[in-house]
């Protein structure tokens, strides 16, 4: 799929996931509601989904809503490419996940991934958005920018 494609599928879900959430507030139904569309509008998406940040543990996520296999429950902030994007507060975008340092396997057949992370409108870090593909090399800047102007659209 072409950047074009990509930013084309990506407009479309913006539209439809504004339209559908418009005036929800339960994070949970958010989170639940941004799986299913981006899982069903994107082929090369196999795992999409989110970790929370849990408040009763500092610094590690636990599993939200998701689609796709079983997820890791628990990701301490800085261990894999979930908790390196909690701790940095950055988008993290790696091309071969077997490559990456700490790299938690979930699913093995995840060869991909980009993790963004997802804030509050008070700048207060409350999950991440965490999308793997079976594919090495799926994601590019037209995915990063399209995901995090998304996040903060759905969640800021």
């Amino acid at each position: 799929m072409n950047a074009e494609q990509k930013k084309a599928l990506y407009e479309e879900a913006e539209k439809e996931l504004i339209s559908i959430t418009e005036g929800e507030s339960n994070i949970t139904a958010l989170m639940s509601t941004v799986s299913c569309i981006l899982a069903q509008k994107f082929d090369y998406y196999f795992w999409t989904g989110f970790y929370i940040v849990d408040p009763e543990k500092e610094n590690e996520l636990v599993v939200g809503p998701y689609q796709g296999s079983l997820g890791c429950l628990r990701i301490p902030f800085g261990r894999g490419v979930c908790g390196t994007a909690a701790a940095t507060g950055k988008t993290q975008m790696v091309d071969d996940v077997h490559a990456f340092p700490g790299h938690i396997a979930c699913d093995s057949r995840s060869n991909s991934e980009i993790v963004v992370p997802v804030f509050d409108c008070d700048g207060r870090l409350i999950a991440v958005l965490d999308v793997d593909s079976v594919e090495t090399g799926s994601f590019d800047e037209t995915d990063r920018v399209a995901l995090e102007t998304l996040m903060q659209r759905i969640f800021a």
